[in-house]
């Protein structure tokens, strides 16, 4: 058995951060470990309130874990403040996990930003040097490029892409899902070898909460289990893919993905 760390915010719907990483893990072959840095109030319908861990008690989660068991890869989503960035920053250049997955998280589904802004200059400084792939959506590779992006063709991506890993870390992988194209949804991965594109139809789908999070843990375990970078992407995207077109009507908004559908034999849920 794999073994794989989350560090990320709880969601109390259980549709996307450490909720949701535990599932992507379940279904992909690996057990899943957590270190919970801030705890939201939140429901298909959005967040509305978040309560930030203490520092001292996030590096002790951290510590927890590696000094008792093997962890075979990191999965860093929400982080929320500075400190938090810094705590869990000099806690992994300690341990220094085999793979790192690192989901610049910043602004929820809703619109209710998850990581101040004066944050995100540690984020670029102290943790992306130590990543092994980032996952951002249009968005946040808009704040981390300092490019335009909502219309960008595949040629500007990777000049984006390019711009990012000038921060050390060893991959990018920019997620279409924002993207203004109606018919697909392109993920392009830049690294020292070069640039891909991975393509899935664009679905009409309600239930999406939690895909960025589902992706990033997924590639987590997929990387963790010993697959290649790109294996490891188009599995993780045909995932994904499956996860939305079988999201569950949960709640009055947006409900999550569904992660177990291929274990369930293809089955509805009643």
């Amino acid at each position: 058995m794999y073994n794989v760390l989350s560090i990320a915010g709880s969601d109390s719907s259980g549709g996307a951060g450490i909720q949701a990483d535990l599932k992507a893990f379940a279904a992909n072959g690996v057990y899943g470990m957590t270190v919970i840095t801030a705890i939201t109030a939140q429901n298909t319908r959005g967040v509305t309130d978040v309560r930030v861990l203490d520092p001292e008690i996030v590096g002790a989660q951290i510590d927890a874990v590696f000094s008792d068991i093997r962890v075979d890869a990191v999965k860093i989503g929400m982080l929320a403040e500075e400190k938090i960035i810094s705590a869990v920053a000099r806690a992994l250049a300690r341990w220094k996990p085999p793979v790192l997955v690192l989901d610049p998280v910043m602004v929820a589904k809703s619109g209710h930003r998850l990581l101040a802004p004066e944050a995100e200059k540690s984020l670029i400084t102290d943790l992306l040097p130590q990543a092994d792939l980032l996952t951002p959506n249009i968005p946040e590779a808009e704040s981390l490029s300092g490019m335009e992006l909502q219309s960008a063709d595949k040629g500007v991506l990777e000049i984006a892409g390019r711009r990012i890993l000038e921060t050390g870390a060893k991959a990018v992988l920019i997620k279409g899902g924002h993207s203004e194209d109606p018919e697909s949804s392109a993920d392009i991965l830049i690294d020292d070898e070069g640039s891909r594109v991975f393509t899935a139809p664009r679905l009409n789908a309600q239930h999406t909460h939690g895909t960025g999070c589902s992706l990033s843990s997924t590639l987590a375990a997929l990387l963790a289990r010993g697959l290649s970078l790109d294996e490891a992407v188009r599995r993780a995207k045909s995932y994904i893919s499956e996860g939305i077109a079988h999201g569950i009507p949960l709640g009055g908004g947006c409900g999550p993905i569904h992660h177990f559908y291929s274990l369930y034999g293809g089955e509805e849920l009643a």
